[in-house]
């Protein structure tokens, strides 16, 4: 996926080149903030890895000539370790995550500077943006919850313990999503992302486009998501980024 994201980035930088070489001062397009919305997809998710909401707001001062940003986001995102395989059960053919101890969700508020590289026309064209933000990554470690059968015909909906469910025949399924967040635990670390943005709109005031960047992040010790492979407390990702918007 990583090769892909910049096999994707350096065509849309050549598009996003050759645009600019078409478009004068008095037709760029302006406008002052920029609110969207939209879904994320990484290197350490499903296809759905979590929500965004992004906002830029120009600054009076330039940065190399060119026009720059406020940056403002928040992501809520859910990363799941690389040896996550689902696993089918004997009898009802459910499944769960075999070894998988911990869900891990994280709220990143993000604060940077976002920079013009390429502008579009009012009317048509790729406009180009480069991003670098930051920020703390609030972490939410929840149980993952199991069902399992503790005697024939009854069955609890448990937290996995590798110490006590370790025979695959007594595991039924997997909990409910919404079960065991009372018993989260939290962590707080920090994050930092490097980005290029897409915007694909044809709409004066209604925007979409795509954020495609790298992201990584530290936390103060080990975060458990698996039980039966090696954890870590530093993540790095690639993503791709789908918003919608407007601007004014």
């Amino acid at each position: 996926m990583i090769k892909s994201l910049s096999i994707l980035t350096l065509i849309c930088l050549l598009i996003g080149a050759n645009t600019q070489a078409q478009t004068t001062d008095s037709d760029e397009e302006r406008y002052n903030s920029v609110t969207t919305y939209g879904v994320t997809t990484n290197t350490n998710s499903g296809i759905l890895g979590g929500f965004v909401f992004r906002h830029s707001k120009a600054l009076p001062s330039l940065f190399n000539g060119k026009r720059q940003f406020r940056y403002l986001s928040v992501e809520i995102v859910n990363v799941k370790h690389p040896k996550e395989v689902q696993t089918q059960t004997q009898y009802t053919g459910a499944r769960f995550i075999y070894g998988k101890q911990n869900n891990f969700f994280v709220i990143r508020p993000q604060y940077g500077r976002e920079v013009a590289l390429f502008t579009r026309t009012a009317d048509e064209g790729i406009a180009i943006s480069g991003i670098l933000a930051a920020g703390p990554s609030l972490g939410i470690i929840k149980p993952y919850y199991i069902q399992y059968q503790v005697r024939p015909g009854q069955i609890q909906n448990v937290p996995y313990d590798p110490n006590m469910h370790q025979n695959l025949g007594e595991i039924v399924g997997a909990g409910g999503f919404f079960q065991g967040f009372e018993k989260s635990n939290f962590t707080v670390g920090l994050n930092v992302k490097a980005a290029v943005a897409f915007e694909l709109s044809a709409f004066r005031n209604n925007m979409t486009g795509l954020e495609i960047g790298f992201l990584a992040e530290a936390y103060p010790k080990e975060v458990v998501i698996m039980s039966l492979a090696s954890n870590r407390s530093l993540f790095t990702s690639g993503y791709i980024t789908l918003f919608f918007g407007n601007k004014r």
